[in-house]
């Protein structure tokens, strides 16, 4: 992957330090980080899915949903606003084509020993600057990550669990020390995140919520907030990075835009109106029936669809095991019966839609077909614990329920009723009652802009099986109260999956989670299997490894029926006003909007129609 060069002391090659005690470690320093693979673009002067020569100025402008309150994004407190990591630098910046590639940013090189990953250091950027013309050194990245390990969310501090402490080397050298040596996730999640100023905090609290500007070094700042509406940044004309190769022909818009919509209807509305300029459609129907206004029958307005690399997010509703009756089981796997995507895809849908069938969905993470003898061996130690459910669902080759597409669900209702009375519950006069006779009753907890038509089918398949339900739609400070809190039975989820799972799955599926208040172990997951499977793709040595591993997690996942996997699509929908223009190439990890420009011509032909009287 990269060369390998000992010395006894401090050597300059190609402009790079090498430095290791040849007997201890094989210590490299290389001008980008890539710990599963080899950078395909170590050397380029900008990146392949850039225009070096767009054009800079005009706007972006997206929608957001809600309202916010909180500039600091960091200290998980209030609602942060949207767009806000333009502000920030981080040390490294991922490459939007190769999962657990980074290239210079802050840093310009990065110093470690792949095969015994105790510590990084890396090796900042003396042009690096803040947006107030300060100097940005090691004292700010150290100050960073205190701040990040002690007075940010348990979530964050779960995530950076295993760095030991940071220490700065010089002026433009940090280095991190890790608690262990086999988390190869760890550097790229430092390398990840945004950088503060220590100076800039010396007399304000971090843990706070803030609406007052916080000073950054990345390409935007700023330029006016309209509290709980609308922010609007500019571009910093005296970024320090811009001529790096990952910011070429990047950053290219003047001015971002997020402009706030209590929900997605009144939000489609503001785009049809030209109150914002790039729209992500989210609903199928308004996708397939609703692009019939004049403005896109103009050609004002385009649609755009793309498919990404990535794994789908995850969908899905959450039972809350901590609570009867979603302890059990048996009930847990029941209602996985009731819930009838064939028909929901085709009456609500237009059968846009796939059925999620993986938490890694749409990627080579994702277990199919029956486990592999590698997959075996490793769940061999845990089958003998595991709930015979498990057992049998690790085993299978998995695939939810099928219905007919009828609206009826009968057969599977059927199947489902019958899990329930081998399990001991008991139904009487159209009520389930569970085996010390208590009639069963549930919340389903949904946010404000959740369509609860949706669930409808779902609910009423629960009620034929003799369940109560109450669907309770809350608004989005309650619904985000009520969770941290773990004080639901039932809630819609929709969490992003990553190509390149790490740390972050022991949020998601951790024992030490389940109990955290404002983690993300929403389900209340306790078990050993899961958190001993999550510790082995934390330390994969290669892809290969992560990806059996992750193979490994889905079906105990699955099996558990922690939750039931709901629905999904690969195609990101969008629509805008016809005055932008995208590279030839495109990425494979994101959409990558940050590359488009404004086409001049485009935007005053726009301006001139849309001027002519009607």
């Amino acid at each position: 992957m990269t060369d390998f060069v000992c010395a006894k002391k401090l050597s300059l090659i190609c402009g790079l330090s090498f430095f290791a005690p040849c007997s201890f470690a094989a210590l490299q320093t290389t001008p980008y980080l890539a710990l599963h693979g080899t950078p395909l673009y170590a050397y380029l002067s900008a990146m392949p899915y850039a225009n070096p020569q767009a054009p800079k100025g005009g706007m972006l402008s997206q929608s957001s949903l809600g309202t916010f309150d909180n500039l600091n994004s960091m200290n998980g407190k209030g609602s942060s606003t949207d767009g806000i990591n333009y502000l920030f630098d981080s040390l490294m910046a991922r490459s939007l084509d190769e999962p657990r590639v980074a290239y210079p940013l802050l840093a310009e090189k990065v110093s470690y020993d792949p095969e015994h990953l105790n510590s990084i250091t890396f090796h900042l950027n003396p042009k690096a600057r803040f947006n107030n013309g300060q100097a940005l050194t090691a004292a700010d990245v150290k100050f960073s990550f205190d701040s990040y390990q002690s007075k940010t969310n348990l979530g964050l501090q779960m995530y950076l669990s295993d760095l030991a402490r940071t220490e700065v080397l010089s002026q433009y050298q940090i280095k991190f020390v890790f608690k262990s040596a086999n988390n190869v996730d760890m550097p790229l999640i430092i390398a990840s995140l945004p950088i503060y100023s220590k100076q800039d905090w010396q007399h304000k609290n971090f843990s706070r919520v803030t609406l007052q500007p916080i000073v950054g070094s990345g390409p935007y700042v700023i330029e006016r907030i309209d509290a709980g509406r609308s922010i609007t940044y500019k571009r910093n004309p005296n970024y320090w990075g811009k001529d790096l190769a990952v910011n070429k022909g990047r950053y290219n818009f003047q001015r971002l835009k997020y402009v706030y919509y209590r929900n997605l209807e009144v939000s489609f509305e503001g785009f049809k109106s030209g109150q914002f300029s790039l729209y992500e459609e989210k609903i199928a129907k308004n996708w397939v029936t609703g692009y019939d206004f004049p403005a896109l029958q103009a050609g004002w307005v385009k649609k755009y669809q793309t498919t990404l690399e990535i794994p789908l997010d995850i969908q899905s509703l959450v039972f809350n095991t901590r609570r009867a009756p979603f302890n059990d089981i048996h009930f847990r796997q029941a209602l996985t019966y009731a819930y009838d995507f064939e028909w929901q895809n085709k009456a609500l849908f237009f059968n846009q839609y796939q059925r999620l069938q993986s938490y890694f969905e749409h990627s080579d993470l994702a277990a199919t077909g029956q486990p592999s003898v590698a997959e075996r061996k490793i769940l061999a130690p845990f089958l003998a614990k595991l709930h015979p459910v498990m057992q049998k669902g690790v085993l299978a080759n998995w695939r939810y329920p099928v219905s007919d597409g009828s609206g009826f669900n009968r057969q599977n209702l059927l199947t489902a009723q019958q899990i329930l009375k081998t399990a001991g519950y008991v139904i009487q006069n159209g009520k389930l009652y569970d085996r010390q006779g208590k009639a069963i009753r549930i919340e389903l907890l949904l946010q404000q802009h959740n369509p609860a038509r949706e669930l409808m089918p779902f609910v009423r398949n629960l009620k034929r099986l003799g369940i109560q339900v109450n669907l309770r739609q809350v608004d989005n400070p309650q619904y985000t109260e009520r969770i941290r809190r773990q004080n639901f039975d039932m809630m819609v989820l929709r969490l992003p999956q990553t190509l390149t799972p790490g740390k972050e799955q022991a949020q998601f599926w951790g024992s030490a989670a389940a109990d955290e208040v404002g983690n993300y172990n929403y389900a209340g997951i306790k078990n050993p299997a899961i958190d001993a499977v999550i510790a082995k793709i934390v330390a994969a040595k290669n892809r290969d490894e992560v990806v059996l591993y992750s193979h490994v997690l889905d079906r105990l996942l699955r099996a558990g029926y922690y939750q039931i996997l709901t629905y999904g699509k690969p195609e990101h929908w969008f629509a805008y006003w016809n005055m932008y223009q995208q590279p030839q190439r495109k990425p494979k990890l994101s959409v990558g909007w940050e590359y488009w420009w404004v086409d001049v011509q485009k935007a005053n032909q726009l301006q001139q129609q849309m001027q002519q009287p009607k």
